[in-house]
């Protein structure tokens, strides 16, 4: 169904309000690509963030350090 039969059978109102709709719909998702990039980075920031943190509290001991084993409770 073509535009121009569309105006004829519905009116012209119902295409405008087709072609808002639309609008929006896009709309919704362009603004949607800034907030998604976003997330990417603080995902990124935080996943190296908790690698490094990770690395530091993992690490083995520096030479000259005693190495303790963890503490058993009631073992």
């Amino acid at each position: 169904m073509s535009a121009t039969e569309v105006v004829n059978r519905f009116g012209v109102w119902t295409l405008a309000k087709l072609v808002l709709a639309l609008l929006v719909f896009l709309a919704l998702h362009l603004a949607r690509w800034p907030l998604l990039v976003l997330a990417r980075l603080l995902e990124m920031g935080m996943s190296g963030v908790d690698r490094l943190v990770t690395a530091a509290v993992t690490s083995p001991p520096r030479p000259g350090e005693k190495w303790r084993d963890p503490l058993r409770h009631n073992t």
